[in-house]
């Protein structure tokens, strides 16, 4: 069996700090941030965001020089600022005392995730990283999560998800993997959704310390 955890919104406190990145961004450029858009960059990759964001504001710059803007903007954030949720390093020690494999999943830039963990000293806790950038298929899409278990080298019904975003839940429990929802403000409003497709929904680390 092996824990599998996502990093923004569920050990990472940092789902704000890109609302703030992305108002910042189309601000400068004369554009609102909508929910649609929302919507939409909460799940994608970085590269995809990117083209995303260049079509849906009709932007002049290329899809790289949009990707460098955010790096820009998030880099001190995290390598040195976005604080952990709380009981997450306490529950990834706990984890690892009782021998548990650990991985991480996530749709976070690599370099962006790299730094956060290095900042907050949990890098070692994991036994790999695993970017959905590097797959090639988002965390909304079920195969993605059919793909990392053959990876990880465990039958579906032995990896766990931890995760804040009630799609990627969804896609990790058709897959056939159990799931453990993190409630996160970002996603409030999606609360019956998430509570939908989780095996356990739970307030924060702190419960399974």
């Amino acid at each position: 069996m092996i824990k599998v955890f996502d990093l923004d919104g569920t050990l990472l406190d940092s789902n704000g700090v890109w609302r703030t990145i992305d108002e910042e961004f189309v601000g400068r450029r004369g554009c609102v941030l909508t929910q649609e858009y929302n919507d939409y960059v909460a799940h994608a990759i970085f590269p995809d965001a990117a083209r995303f964001t260049k079509q849906y504001y009709h932007l002049d710059e290329s899809e790289e020089e949009i990707m460098a803007s955010w790096l820009d903007q998030a880099w001190q954030a995290y390598s040195a600022e976005l604080p952990l949720k709380p009981g997450a390093k306490a529950y990834l020690e706990q984890c690892r005392r009782q021998g548990e494999r650990l991985a991480l999943f996530t749709s976070s830039e690599p370099r962006l995730c790299r730094a956060a963990l290095t900042h907050h000293g949990i890098l070692d806790a994991f036994d790999g990283l695993y970017f959905a950038q590097m797959l090639q298929m988002e965390k909304k899409y079920t195969e993605s999560f059919v793909r990392l278990s053959a990876l990880l080298g465990e039958p579906v019904e032995e990896c766990i998800l931890y995760d804040d975003s009630p799609v990627a839940c969804r896609s990790a429990k058709a897959a056939g993997w159990q799931v453990v929802g993190i409630r996160d403000p970002f996603f409030s409003h999606l609360e019956a959704e998430l509570r939908a497709n989780c095996h356990r929904c739970i307030d924060g680390f702190p419960d399974l310390l």
